[in-house]
């Protein structure tokens, strides 16, 4: 699954027009990487939650600056799994 998240993060930062074809897991996302700001943080968040039904609040776009990307990948992974299933009621 994390590599599935990891395949769609590079696509959407691609049609965002950030350069990804030196990105490996270990970039950060910030400043000291990708250099996202906070609306390409933001866009970015959007879609992976509309890829894969997670959704993102306030505090974790802060932190979201400072993961790598195989950290963020993980995070959403994470997010999938302690979902509630579709069969389940909401939590």
């Amino acid at each position: 699954m994390q590599e599935r998240i990891r395949e769609f993060v590079l696509a959407a930062l691609a049609e965002m027009n950030y350069d990804v074809s030196e990105v490996t897991g270990d970039t950060d996302l910030g400043p000291a990487g990708l250099d996202l700001e906070s609306l390409a943080l933001a866009d970015l968040s959007v879609q992976v939650e509309d890829e894969f039904g997670v959704k993102f609040d306030l505090d974790e776009m802060e932190t979201t600056a400072l993961m790598t990307l195989d950290q963020f990948t993980a995070d959403v992974a994470r997010q999938i799994a302690a979902a509630p299933t579709v069969s389940g009621s909401p939590a």
